[in-house]
């Protein structure tokens, strides 16, 4: 399981207990770029209409609006489908068909355990995330695709066949220029088309780290 993923993301955390939401926002704080707090449904509400967020953990018994109707407002009047999970400290039926109806991502019971709520936000946000990592390298794969043809194919090829055990690359211009027969200013444009696309990434000079490990099968 790899945490790592979840430190771009934007968490709305919604609950009345100030302790409760004290306590779990300083660990949520570690795992996530930022987290929102809002202390009732109607707070909540409005935040998750405004800013972006990736992700929402909302109580149920709360005052103004409960974590429920919270979400259905969300889904129902805004057609916001963002992932949610429902904590409460009530193990009742007719939270949980709420919950099962509205297609809540998760549903933990109170006292909360960190680790658990970790875990469901990682399994809610991990197909989100390696999709949105599937696009990105689509758009990289364009990008590449407009831009690289002849014989730079052949020096991204040579690059990606040079790489050490940690995906660096040790190699002059004169190197390439020898073993593939290219003039110079191909190769240099090559080099800076790469870097532009955020794919090469110059350690120091001659050395080159292969930043999209992605790419490279």
């Amino acid at each position: 399981m790899d945490l790592n993923s979840l430190k771009n993301l934007e968490l709305l955390y919604v609950e009345d207990e100030e302790d409760v939401m004290s306590q779990t926002k300083l660990i949520l704080d570690d795992f996530v770029q930022k987290v929102h707090v809002a202390r009732d449904g109607e707070e909540g509400l409005k935040m998750a209409l405004e800013l972006p967020i990736d992700i929402i953990i909302v109580d149920i018994n709360m005052p103004k609006m409960n974590g429920i109707e919270m979400i259905k407002t969300l889904k129902n009047d805004h057609n916001k489908n963002i992932p949610a999970i429902i904590t409460t400290a009530h193990n009742d039926t007719e939270y949980l068909i709420d919950a099962i109806n509205l297609k809540v991502d998760g549903y933990i019971i109170k006292p909360i355990n960190i680790k658990d709520l970790i875990n469901t936000i990682y399994n809610v946000m991990l197909p989100i995330i390696q999709k949105k990592e599937i696009e990105g390298c689509a758009h990289v794969v364009e990008s590449l695709a407009a831009l690289v043809g002849g014989k730079k194919i052949e020096i991204l090829k040579y690059i990606i066949d040079k790489l050490d055990d940690e995906n660096v690359f040790y190699g002059s211009y004169q190197d390439i220029m020898d073993a593939l027969d290219v003039s110079k200013p191909t190769v240099v444009n090559m080099f800076k088309q790469l870097i532009g696309a955020g794919i090469l990434e110059k350690v120091k000079n001659k050395v080159y780290r292969f930043k999209r490990t992605d790419l490279i099968t």
